[in-house]
């Protein structure tokens, strides 16, 4: 470390001009970064599909929930 610190003293616009490029490329990797607050969740989605013809509304319903439900 005290290498580092002797170095720095003898060649002060290096560690400058370093400096300055970690600025401007941490900047720059900042504005260019995408941001999202709601990331992009893959659901799993099932879809159930039951024919029935000839029923009342009232009486499918009762038929589906009844079979459909998974407990």
């Amino acid at each position: 470390m005290l290498a580092l610190v002797k170095i720095a003293l003898r060649r002060p616009y290096t560690f400058v001009v370093l400096a300055l490029l970690i600025l401007i490329a941490g900047s720059l990797s900042a504005l260019r970064t995408p941001t999202d607050i709601f990331p992009d969740i893959q659901i799993p989605v099932i879809s159930v599909v039951w024919q029935f013809t000839g029923l009342p509304p009232d009486e499918m319903a009762g038929r589906i929930m009844t079979r459909s439900s998974v407990r």
